[in-house]
């Protein structure tokens, strides 16, 4: 395949190389489905005439409230083609805040699964300015095909032939709603450039940290709604390659699908790589197929990864983004992946073409070893906030993206994260990096997951409250550890509080919501002053607490 640089690439010109180059090489594999790029490249264009018959023009928006398919990533080149921007909207969401997203964006069409119609069908009647909603999968009440309905009968009668929409790699292409964990969701608007610079710049200076090759198969386990589903698929869709598309993340389903179609490369979250190490069947016989594992979202213990070595079998690549950056910004490379380097309490360094700096609350660069905000350059960031110029301007500053993320730089160049800025609990005026005491929860052999939030204390502020997630069949009590984390952290670090639950609450990334663990602590504990009995100093006779159990949600 023809490599390229990002100065004149487009999603737009990437399909219709590939409908030339690579037509009958599989591009999308969904339920038993294949989609060849010829067949992808000839749908899209018909979808996208089929917008501009419906009145979509350059710079429209057009949301999509459905789960992952060939259809999904169908109407994103469609939208690329008509010089449209997709909207896509989390489908996990409530009706509310599916409402937000659609009046927010000004979304002129919805394209919707039947399992979300009803949800479409409430909030339509409220947005005068969403002039169409097409129905994706068109079936009836008993799951079967309803006759011309659907997607491919809305644009089937329309030309196959290319359109050129006139927009370049600095044109939007989608808008995507952040995570809203501290507050209403802002919609993120990348350029096509977003899902070319990276693999771009890897390939200029020599680097193989992660790569996507036109004879990949790649596992999509993440949701396509959030910048790591999407961002995945379009990095092994502009190198050619085949993405097995999962509908929904299932461990059970994810370990077939890599057995059975031979898939080479993936991204997860580290507790997805635990829930599949879990599964009957997944031994290393069942990955020898698997070349790269990259993962995210939170970092990866060393007893964890001695497991995944041991079963997966295969490279690992910790990566550091976000919605923001549009791409990777940082990454811990497969040789840094080695117990007993050190390197795994980093998250790596600056991928090539970007670079991060950390500076104080004055907003100068502060030397290494120094904690505070993470920034980062990067060609692939967003282009901004949707209608949000303040927003905007506080988080991009002259070329350098504000992360929101606490840490430090060392000599060498790698980044350390300390936490969420706005996750930062503060006892007795000291800062406590909630994802420093996780950590070393984690390292317990019976602790499965864990997460520590600050809560209101009369006395110091804040308290450090731990929930902690045991591994199944195993039971662990608060003494225990205590005596554990004393070896590891600072006394005034240490959990005054301990919660178990079943699970914890996760964002599609994997990323755990610390306002709703906060929420739920304080909804089902008593007043502050009845709850925080145990001073701070003191560890020896930490309560236990009880979390109801809840489902993981988005």
């Amino acid at each position: 395949m023809e490599h390229h640089t990002t100065s004149n690439w487009t999603l737009t010109r990437t399909s219709r190389t590939h409908a030339g180059g690579r037509a009958e090489h599989a591009a999308i594999i969904c339920e038993g489905r294949t989609t060849t790029y010829g067949k992808l490249h000839r749908d899209s264009n018909r979808a996208a005439h089929a917008l501009r018959d419906a009145g979509i023009g350059p710079g429209d928006r057009v949301a999509y409230l459905g789960r992952e398919s060939e259809n999904y990533y169908l109407t994103i080149l469609a939208c690329a083609k008509a010089g449209a921007v997709l909207v896509p909207v989390n489908w996990r969401l409530t009706q509310g805040e599916v409402d937000h997203i659609l009046r927010d964006s000004g979304a002129v069409l919805l394209f919707v699964d039947d399992e979300f119609w009803e949800t479409a069908d409430r909030v339509r009647p409220q947005l005068p300015g969403l002039r169409t909603v097409v129905r994706v999968d068109g079936t009836d009440s008993e799951g079967e095909p309803a006759r011309g309905a659907g997607l491919p009968a809305w644009y089937a009668d329309h030309p196959t032939t290319d359109l050129e929409p006139g927009t370049g790699p600095d044109d939007a292409v989608v808008q995507i709603y952040t995570s809203g964990t501290t507050g209403l969701p802002k919609g993120a608007v990348l350029a096509h450039r977003s899902f070319f610079t990276l693999p771009a710049a890897m390939r200029e200076h020599g680097a193989d940290w992660l790569d996507w090759l036109p004879d990949d198969v790649s596992l999509i386990s993440l949701p396509g709604f959030g910048i790591a589903g999407i961002g995945w698929f379009m990095h092994t869709f502009n190198a050619g390659g085949t993405s097995v598309v999962m509908p929904q993340f299932i461990p059970q389903e994810a370990v077939r699908l890599i057995r059975e179609h031979g898939v080479t490369i993936t991204f997860a979250a580290p507790a997805m790589l635990q829930m599949m190490m879990a599964e009957r069947g997944a031994g290393p016989a069942a990955f020898t197929s698997l070349r790269k594992i990259a993962y995210g979202a939170a970092p990866m213990s060393e007893t964890l990864l001695e497991r995944c070595l041991a079963v997966f079998g295969c490279q690992f690549a910790q990566i550091y983004a976000s919605t923001e950056t549009g791409s990777v910004a940082v990454c811990l490379p497969p040789e840094a992946h080695r117990p007993g380097t050190g390197l795994l309490k980093s998250v790596g360094r600056p991928c090539p073409g970007n670079e991060v700096k950390v500076i104080g609350p004055d907003g100068e660069s502060l030397p290494p070893g120094e904690t505070g905000q993470i920034c980062v350059r990067t060609p692939s960031r967003m282009l901004g906030y949707w209608n949000l110029p303040e927003a905007t301007e506080r988080t991009v500053v002259g070329e350098w993206l504000h992360m929101g993320d606490a840490g430090y730089l060392d000599e060498d160049g790698y980044v350390y994260l300390r936490d969420r800025m706005n996750d930062t609990i503060i006892v007795a005026g000291q800062n406590i990096y909630p994802a420093e005491v996780e950590k070393a929860l984690a390292a317990h052999p019976a602790v499965a997951d864990a997460a520590v939030v600050g809560l209101p204390d009369p006395h110091w502020g804040e308290a450090v409250h731990a929930v902690v997630v045991p591994r199944p069949g195993a039971t662990v009590k608060p003494r225990e550890l205590l005596v554990a984390l004393r070896a590891h952290l600072a006394d005034y670090k240490i959990p005054s509080a301990f919660h178990f639950a079943e699970d914890l609450p996760r964002n599609p990334s994997g990323k755990i919501l610390r306002r709703a663990v906060r929420d739920r602590l304080t909804a089902e504990a008593p007043p502050a002053a009845e709850r925080l009995t145990l001073p701070v100093q003191r560890r020896d006779s930490a309560r236990t607490a009880s979390l109801p159990p809840q489902r993981q949600h988005a």
